[in-house]
């Protein structure tokens, strides 16, 4: 196991193009690290530059106590799993585990105990005469991580490993990766553009746009503590709702309008997000999670109500998402537009428009019974509010928004 470092790392291919620009990042000995973004924001990149795969073009490498800039891949003592899983199709899976080993010259006797150890450990004991052809998808990426495993690498690096699996499978596979990361302790960098991939998997999840690093944290903070407007919108499923509203004087405090709504601010949030008493008779961005709403009848006393016509209703079994329109335009920033041009790309996060006027997601408990066409009475938890600088799109009263983004203004 070791722990591996990115100091000030940059990726400039021909033509000036930046794919990875001063990345910055600490992994520890140990850990499970996802990187995650949108496509074409460098998490590849950076994986292959840990790999040796890619040549950097400036800053360091360190993986445990030695600087690899100028190591080849095969003196790294890393593994890789690809997304193909390439695996050898004339040679078995006893073969195709070995391979490597044999490579390596280790003797017979702990290349067969090796494989045979790996192989129980994922569960592949009775294919070992099979050739990858005789496989499932999922039975062959298990190959391909068994092949990794029985190196005992340093680290472990994987590049989307379970974007070519079908989504039940996916989260099966997902659960097994968690728990040999938990039984083997090696330190584990993981690529993936899926985010609930990246929320469920990670001990930390660095966040990239356009080859930035954006926010490093665990899930939940991610979750509940974005250092900006694309983070806020790129984690969690579904997306945050944004609007352009007035924080303001009122009731003893300070409230927050937008589009026909007035929502208070908790005394206990102005005092715990420095900086946003500032804003006070100020525009800022506001930013709600779907999962801060609930259906009136429901919610909690003190949740602020927020009356709502529901467009259309996803039931899910044990929620429904609720999706209306608000009187108010989408909001207009750079962070919003690149959740936007993702979107395009993959189908994943679209911003819905109707008429230039937003339509929001409220997640509500299936006991709400709400139907398309419905005028209904939502509830928000405003303790929960996100508050957005409507100019520089950083969180206002996050610690890091000033000391991380703030001096390099996002380099964008």
């Amino acid at each position: 196991m070791a722990k591996i470092v990115l100091d000030r790392v940059d990726k400039v291919y021909s033509g000036g193009v930046k794919a990875v620009d001063g990345l910055d990042l600490e992994i520890r000995d140990g850990e499970f690290m996802v990187l995650v973004g949108p496509s074409g924001c460098g998490k590849s990149t950076a994986l292959r530059m840990i790999a040796g795969l890619e040549e950097i073009s400036g800053g360091k490498i360190s993986i445990g106590d030695q600087v690899v800039n100028d190591l080849a891949p095969k003196d790294r003592d890393i593994a890789m799993v690809f997304q193909n899983y390439a695996l050898y199709p004339h040679m078995t899976v006893e073969q195709n585990l070995a391979f490597g080993l044999k490579l390596r010259g280790t003797p017979k006797a702990e290349i067969k105990a090796k494989v045979r150890e790996a192989a129980k450990m994922l569960g592949l004991d009775q294919y070992l005469s099979r050739k990858p052809a005789a496989l499932s998808g999922g039975q062959r990426q298990r190959v391909a991580m068994g092949r990794a495993i029985v190196r005992e690498p340093q680290a472990f690096l994987m590049d989307e490993p379970l974007s070519n699996l079908d989504a039940k499978l996916r989260v099966s596979m997902r659960a097994s990766l968690s728990q040999l990361h938990e039984r083997l302790g090696v330190t584990t960098v993981y690529v993936t553009h899926d985010q609930v991939e990246a929320m469920t998997l990670g001990s930390r999840v660095c966040v990239l746009r356009d080859g930035v690093l954006q926010q490093v944290d665990t899930p939940q903070r991610l979750f509940d503590n974005p250092v900006n407007l694309f983070v806020a919108g790129f984690i969690g499923s579904p997306a945050m709702n944004f609007v352009l509203a007035d924080l303001t004087a009122g009731n003893g405090g300070a409230q927050v309008s937008f589009a026909g709504y007035t929502l208070p601010v908790p005394a206990a949030t102005l005092g715990d997000k420095p900086g946003l008493q500032d804003y006070v008779g100020r525009k800022i961005i506001l930013g709600i999670r779907p999962s801060d709403f609930e259906d009136a009848a429901h919610a909690k006393p003190e949740w602020a109500p927020l009356a709502a016509r529901s467009s259309v209703t996803e039931e899910l079994g044990s929620e429904i998402n609720v999706i209306f329109q608000i009187d108010a335009p989408p909001v207009e920033h750079k962070d919003t537009a690149a959740l936007a041009e993702d979107a395009d790309g993959d189908g994943d996060m679209a911003i819905p428009l109707a008429d230039n006027k937003a339509l929001w997601t409220a997640r509500v408990n299936s006991r709400s019974h709400v139907r398309p066409g419905q005028n209904v009475q939502l509830a928000v938890d405003t303790r929960r509010l996100h508050f957005f600088d409507p100019s520089s799109g950083l969180a206002i009263g996050h610690p890091d928004a000033a000391t991380r983004h703030g001096a390099a203004g996002l380099r964008k």
